[in-house]
C-alpha cells in the first residue's frame, strides 16, 4: 500500500477545523470508511475519576460509524475551534508505522498566535483505499 501520511494528515485535521456542517460531514465521509471506530484511549479526568470511584478501570471512549464521528467532531468543534481562539494542526511530519497504519502528532494552537496549548497521538489505521478504519487517539497536555 502506498500511502501519502502527509495527506492523509491533512485531511483528517480539516474536518476538525471545518466550520460548515454539510462540508465536516462530507471530510468525515471522504476520510472515513463507513464501519470506521475511533477510539479516545485516555478519557477525560472527569470520566477516570468517575470510573475510578466505581473501583473500574478507565475505559476508552469509542464512536462507530459516520454518524457517531459526525457527532464527536462537531462536538469537538463546538468546544475548542467555534469560538475563534483555537486551531488544530499537524505537529510534525506524519509517520508510517506499518503499511497500513500511520502517526498523526498534532497540536491545538491558538487562532492568534499559534501557541501550543494542547496536543496528542492519533494512531490511525488505514483501509485499501486510504480511508480511516481505526483511530486511537491519545490526548496530551501541551
Amino acid at each position: 500500500m502506498n500511502i501519502d501520511a502527509k495527506q492523509v494528515a491533512d485531511r483528517y485535521l480539516a474536518q476538525w477545523n471545518e466550520p460548515d456542517a454539510a462540508a465536516r460531514s462530507a471530510l468525515i465521509r471522504e476520510a472515513w470508511t463507513p464501519t470506521a471506530v475511533h477510539v479516545l484511549v485516555n478519557p477525560p479526568e472527569a470520566v477516570r475519576d468517575g470510573a475510578a470511584a466505581l473501583a473500574v478501570p478507565a475505559p476508552p471512549l469509542e464512536v462507530h460509524g459516520h454518524d457517531a464521528l459526525d457527532a464527536r467532531v462537531t462536538r469537538a468543534y463546538e468546544m475548542f475551534v467555534a469560538g475563534g481562539e483555537h486551531v488544530f494542526t499537524v505537529a510534525e511530519e506524519p509517520f508510517v508505522l506499518l503499511p497500513d497504519v500511520i502517526g498523526v502528532r498534532w497540536s491545538m494552537v491558538t487562532a492568534d498566535g499559534g501557541e501550543a496549548v494542547g496536543g496528542g497521538l492519533d494512531v490511525l489505521s488505514l483501509d485499501g483505499d486510504g480511508r480511516i478504519r481505526t483511530d486511537h487517539q491519545f490526548i496530551a497536555a501541551a
